[in-house]
Order: structure tokens, then sequence, then C-alpha cells
């Protein structure tokens, strides 16, 4: 058996304080302007990095988030005082991107963070018990297994809830005391965990989805709401598609291949008249799905094109390619098709 010690590979998927180190470096190291208690930058310097520029030694920052700029210092100030912070919006609108990166760059570190899923415990918000431990010699700190949370609270620094709605509503709930009173009350102990400065929550949400929990409006009064619309225009979504596509066929090796304008465009172009319901150019209708057809969904599609190659030998192929697959929006199965021989051809269908 490898022992878990071996020489470390190449992960998949780094974490965004890790693939973006030196664009954090290089903006931390030139970032003269206040910070508040506990960041690694600035708001200035956080929105620079989201947004993208240019830092002072010339290292290009790379737009992580592609959309309203008043959107994003909404965001970083929100965050900059004491109320936390709730991105809402579709499935699909880059709420947990934008957390991440969020994280990454007030923290420093983006994986604390609770998954909110229908069997969600309260355990996961607050803290749970090592049970040998805590049979052999009674409840302790020592015995105690803290959460994201509250590991958060003790370091000072931002913790992620993703999918605030999925949680059941007395799971949500247990997140009233902590981000109204700063403090983890352990009663088991007699005690209590107050936070400390740069503490604070991000979490994220859509009411689109079956199967969600409404928010209490005790819990809701709490957060700042932000809510992630899909992309203004057709442009700005080919921006968002070309670029995570890159990104992903850069992350899995594949060799680099010509971006496919025209046929992210296609995509994007389908995508948003099915969305909205009636075609570009104003004069037919189209009956839109129950599928939130968001960037994301485009991004899979797109992603489902990405030449492979044909047994490791330095020749490329397009995959095999069908919409239901990777969407599951029945609706554009048979609304774009590109032939395996590099010709494009586009038809429109209702369902």
């Amino acid at each position: 058996m490898t022992p878990v010690t071996a020489e470390p590979k190449e992960v998949l998927r780094p974490h965004a304080e890790q693939e973006h180190q030196a664009e954090l470096a290089a903006l931390a190291a030139a970032d003269g302007r206040p910070r508040p208690a506990g960041w690694r930058l600035s708001p200035w310097a956080v929105a620079t990095y989201l947004l993208g520029g240019t830092a002072a030694d010339g290292t290009q920052i790379t737009p992580k988030y592609i959309g309203s700029r008043r959107l994003v210092e909404v965001a970083v100030a929100t965050l900059a005082t004491d109320r936390a912070l709730l991105l809402l919006g579709v499935p699909g609108t880059a709420k947990t991107w934008l957390s991440e990166h969020l994280a990454a760059a007030i923290s420093g570190d983006s994986t604390l963070m609770v998954q909110g899923t229908a069997g969600t415990a309260e355990e996961a918000v607050r803290y749970g018990w090592n049970y040998a431990r805590l049979i052999a010699e009674g409840p302790s700190r020592d015995a105690m297994v803290p959460g994201p949370v509250m590991r958060a609270m003790a370091a000072g620094q931002i913790a992620r809830v993703e999918e605030l709605t999925r949680m059941p509503s007395d799971v949500q709930d247990a997140l009233i005391t902590i981000l109204s009173e700063k403090t983890l009350p352990i009663p088991e102990l007699g005690s209590e965990l107050q936070a400390v400065g740069g503490f604070n929550v991000i979490a994220t949400a859509n009411d689109r989805d079956r199967g969600v929990n409404e928010l209490s409006s005790a819990l809701r009064r709490r957060f700042n709401t932000v809510v992630l619309p899909v992309p203004e225009s057709a442009e700005q979504e080919v921006e968002i598609v070309t670029r995570r596509v890159a990104q992903l066929g850069r992350s899995i090796g594949l060799p680099e291949t010509p971006p496919g304008a025209e046929e992210i465009r296609r995509v994007v172009t389908v995508f948003r008249e099915l969305r909205q319901g009636v075609t570009e150019d104003g004069r037919s209708k189209v009956k839109s799905p129950s599928a939130t057809l968001s960037p994301a969904e485009a991004i899979s599609v797109r992603s489902s094109r990405i030449p492979c190659p044909t047994g490791w030998r330095g020749r490329s192929t397009w995959k095999p390619w069908c919409a239901t697959e990777t969407t599951g929006a029945t609706s554009t199965a048979r609304a774009v098709r590109w032939p395996d021989d590099g010709a494009s051809t586009t038809s429109r269908s209702e369902k």
C-alpha cells in the first residue's frame, strides 16, 4: 500500500489560493491601503483580484468574475463590515466560484466550507465529538471536533456555507447566534467561543431548484444579499464560457486547441434564446425549458466538445456529443449539433 506521505502529485483542481498564488502575492506586496482586521489584502486589492487588472510589479491579474463591478464592490464592502454575505441567484451564476475567490483573497484559505444538503446535520455548522474520547474522558475541548465555521471563528477567517437553502431549517438557524453575537455557545462545557477579527460568513443559495428550504426572516436579516444575475450580454457570456473551457482543458492536460469562438457563440445564442423565450432577432417565440440553461451548463456543453487525443499519439478528434448527456436539458438536445467533419449546422426546436 502506498503511504500517505508519498511524493505529492499534481492535483486535478487546485484551490483558488493555490492556483493564483502568484497573483495574490503580487497584489499583497504592493498593497499599502488599509486592511480590515484579519484580511490579507485591502478591499481595493480584493476587488482587483476578482475583476482583473495589473499589479504594481506588472503582474497581470486575470479576471475571476465577469460581470457588474458594482456587485463585486458591494460584496467586498459587506465582508469588511460585521455583516455576513449571501450570494443569491439561479443555478450556474458563479455563486460558488465567487465565494471561493473571495475567501481566497481575504483569508488565504477557501477550504473552510460547509456543503449544504438535505442531510446536513447541525454538527457540520457547529461542532461534533470524538466519541471514543467523549466516553473515556467526558466532555472536554480535546474531545471536540470543530466544524469549519468554528475553525474560522477561532482563526479569524472566512467560512463558506454552500447551498444554504438545501439545509434543513433547524440547521440553518444554528447560524443565527453566530452571525448576530459572533459567538458559538458550547453548553456541554459551560463556555463559548468568541470570533476573532477577520471572521465572517459567505453563504450561497438559490430558490429555483426543487428541494430548497426557505430562509427564516430572522436568518435572512443577518445577511446582506447580493443577487448574481445571468450575464447581461451575449459577449459577456461568450467570454465566460471561453475562459472557463480553456481553463478546464489546461487543468486536465489537453493539447492547446483553437478556441472555437463560433461554436461557443452558437451555444450561448441558443441558450439565451431559450431562456428568454424568443429568438435573437425577435421574430419567433420559443418554448422555454424548465432547466436554467446558465453559463455553467453552456460550459458543460462546450467542454464535451474539447478535442481529445486519439491514442495519445498527437492526433486529435472531436468527441461524440449530445447535449442531453451533459446538461439534462431535453430542449437543447436537438438545438445544436456539430458534425465530426468540422461543418457546423444549427437547427432550433421547441422541445
